[in-house]
């Protein structure tokens, strides 16, 4: 058998008979064989027991702006000590991290680092929190849970970039640990996700709502994907649930979809349909709607939904000036403004690799 150096046992599984074992990672439940893997890719059955192959394989080391993830009401300003490792529990077509997120493990080169070796990465970089991303933290667990509990106990923050495919269970054993999260949702439709992600949409709508009465601070990113996903009914329809389900203070990022992987085809996004987009959810009665991947737009800022006046400039992953109060109230008009921690200016992008 291939040798894994990121090979440990996994969590949260549990054993079938004829040797078989149920993973209950992700809401697949993968029942895998003697010998098999799931269909992440990155565990498998050996004699019975499940492994997990990536656990420490980090694929990308960098020190990202938080605005990056895309958060804009967690920390604005302040760095964050991205890691990824490779697989995923979706195979969308579009992914832009396609070389790592659906490589399997051993196909491409990968740096070993314990999370106590990635608490003092980020410590040395003078990072505030730590963001598992790139490719999908779920099927990486084990790691995640680890580390994310070494950098809280040194005060630092633990942030999930997530397509939110994760189990209630798994969900249950990493949220203490979690402070924010930006899920990905893909579309709007059980067809859309079937056809184009192979998952479903519900887990992931489920996961978006235990998240929320977890207290993880959440923000939802929707890329809208030229003649895919842009019905305006469903632009409607997802603001509407993010309104009855998580609440009007919860932000939301509609992006533009750029030409890569497996759909070099389409074409990107046009700004209109951003701009549609984002006017129906603040119609809906979304207070935070933010248009990601247009530097300099208006949309990248944030304004008080009290007043309307800017009070977050942003260019691109910048934040270039604010109007807030210490205590994140608008300074025109004295509105509690639904951000977490202390803003912070920062007008250049700062970008470390190791």
């Amino acid at each position: 058998m291939t040798f894994y150096r990121g090979r440990r046992e996994a969590f949260l599984y549990k054993s079938l008979s004829y040797g078989k074992v149920q993973c209950l990672i992700c809401p697949r439940r993968c029942i895998i064989s003697e010998g098999g893997v799931g269909f992440c890719g990155t565990r498998i059955n050996i004699k019975g027991k499940l492994y997990t192959l990536i656990y420490g394989e980090c694929s990308a080391l960098a020190v990202d702006p938080i605005e990056k993830k895309p958060l804009f009401h967690f920390y604005p300003g302040s760095l964050t000590f991205s890691i990824s490792t490779v697989g995923c529990s979706f195979k969308c077509p579009w992914c832009q991290n396609w070389e790592i997120s659906q490589a399997k493990p051993g196909e491409i080169v990968t740096s070993h680092h314990t999370p106590e070796e990635i608490v003092k990465l980020a410590e040395k970089y003078n990072c505030n929190s730590i963001s598992y991303t790139y490719n999908e933290p779920t099927i990486w667990f084990e790691y995640v849970y680890e580390t994310s509990r070494i950098a809280g106990k040194k005060g630092m923050k633990n942030i999930l970039v997530t397509n939110g495919y994760i189990s209630e269970e798994a969900l249950n054993e990493i949220a203490p640990y979690i402070d924010a999260a930006n899920v990905d949702v893909k579309g709007w439709s059980e067809e859309f996700y079937r056809k184009y992600c192979k998952g479903e949409l519900k887990p992931v709508l489920n996961a978006c709502r235990r998240m929320f009465e977890k207290k993880i601070h959440l923000e939802l990113t929707y890329l809208i994907i030229p003649g895919l996903n842009d019905n305006l009914e469903d632009f409607k329809g997802f603001s509407e649930w993010v309104l009855n389900n998580l609440g009007s203070d919860t932000p939301i990022h509609f992006s533009k979809f750029y030409p890569h992987y497996k759909m070099k085809n389409l074409p990107p996004t046009p700004i209109q349909e951003l701009e549609k987009a984002r006017n129906i959810a603040l119609h809906e009665g979304l207070k935070y709607v933010y248009i990601g991947n247009f530097p300099g737009h208006e949309g990248e800022n944030t304004f008080c939904p009290s007043c309307g006046e800017k009070i977050i400039s942003r260019y691109a992953f910048n934040v270039t000036s604010h109007a807030l109060t210490e205590d994140n109230r608008c300074k025109y008009c004295g509105e509690k403004i639904n951000i977490k921690g202390k803003i912070t200016e920062r007008r250049k992008h700062l970008w470390f690799f190791t």
